[in-house]
């Protein structure tokens, strides 16, 4: 299978699906390394993961398989994620060695700073909890952490560095004072929540846009759900364009994303499902006036709103994404 790439400013090639590894609380570490597995049995080279999905020991197990199948390690691409309450200097750099030493690997492909705030919650906390510590976005004691990051880029530890979960705002000023710039932003990014602006500054900027929930996050966290969600995949667009293309709609999701620009990091331990997404990023096309039906489509709708990094004196979850 012919996965597709995109290059980086570094002039590296990215595969353009990848494996999300966030369980949702609702899988074990054993039943998402064994997905990570068997996703690469089957095409897979592209594995999304983070310190803070408690389950990197495990996918470093499913690493270490894949490597001694056959596998080249240059041929993979691992992420992994820095943690709110890892931002201090001090914490950075073992808090990213642990990552490497749970995934079992000599480098990583990209590390990113999972969030701008370094407020902390507790695993499976419900939507009200807060961090009696919280802080707005601050942008010099960011700066402090990402220059962390580029020393280990520094070292040869990791081979690119970016943000995720970023605004315009913040990200002007992270192009403006860092030394390395960021070689991706990895956002929301699914048919009812398309961030127009945010996705063709990060594309006019030199950043590759890495789009977490491309299918509209089905497996979300209950904390993560609103009366106001909207469901992607029951579009009557994408839902007619599927069936022209005898396909699903999570199909759909997935080619649409990749025709756009951005590298869709879909998750599920289904072998039927994660398959599907492969094939759709391999063989689905669609016509340039269904691109133009699903731009349409566009509902503002963000999912993953972020309420428990909220501070004290915020008035909701909008202020997280206010410059």
């Amino acid at each position: 299978m012919n996965v597709p790439t995109i290059k980086l400013y570094t002039g590296a090639q990215m595969p353009m699906i990848g494996l999300g590894t966030f369980g949702s609380d609702k899988y074990t570490p054993t039943q998402i390394a064994d997905a990570v597995r068997d996703a690469a049995s089957i095409g897979y080279r592209h594995f999304d993961c983070a310190e803070v999905y408690g389950n990197e020991p495990e996918i470093g197990d499913a690493l270490r398989d894949i490597q001694a199948s056959g596998i080249r390690r240059e041929d993979l691409w691992i992420t992994s994620k820095l943690w709110n309450n890892h931002h201090a200097v001090a914490d950075v750099v073992p808090a990213f060695e642990k990552s490497l030493s749970d995934l079992k690997l000599d480098y990583l492909d990209l590390y990113l700073i999972h969030w701008p705030y370094p407020n902390f919650h507790a695993p499976k906390v419900d939507v009200t909890s807060r961090d009696p510590h919280a802080v707005p976005y601050i942008h010099e004691n960011y700066m402090k952490t990402w220059e962390q990051l580029e020393k280990l880029v520094d070292k040869g530890l990791v081979k690119h560095i970016g943000t995720s979960n970023m605004t315009i705002g913040k990200l002007e000023k992270v192009l403006r004072d860092a030394s390395i710039k960021p070689s991706v932003n990895e956002m929301e990014l699914h048919p009812h929540f398309q961030q127009p602006e945010l996705f063709e500054f990060v594309r006019a900027n030199g950043m590759v846009p890495i789009g977490y929930s491309p299918l509209g996050s089905p497996s979300r966290p209950e904390r993560d759900r609103t009366p106001e969600d909207t469901v992607d995949c029951e579009d009557p667009v994408v839902v007619s364009i599927a069936q022209a293309h005898k396909t699903s709609p999570a199909a759909v999701a997935i080619a649409w994303a990749i025709q756009r620009g951005q590298v869709p990091i879909p998750f599920s331990v289904k072998r039927h499902q994660y398959q599907e997404s492969l094939e759709a990023a391999c063989d689905l096309r669609l016509s340039d006036s269904e691109m133009e039906a699903m731009a349409r489509i566009d509902r503002e709708c963000r999912l993953i709103k972020g309420q428990v990094f909220l501070w004290s004196d915020a008035k909701g979850w909008e202020d997280l994404w206010i410059d």
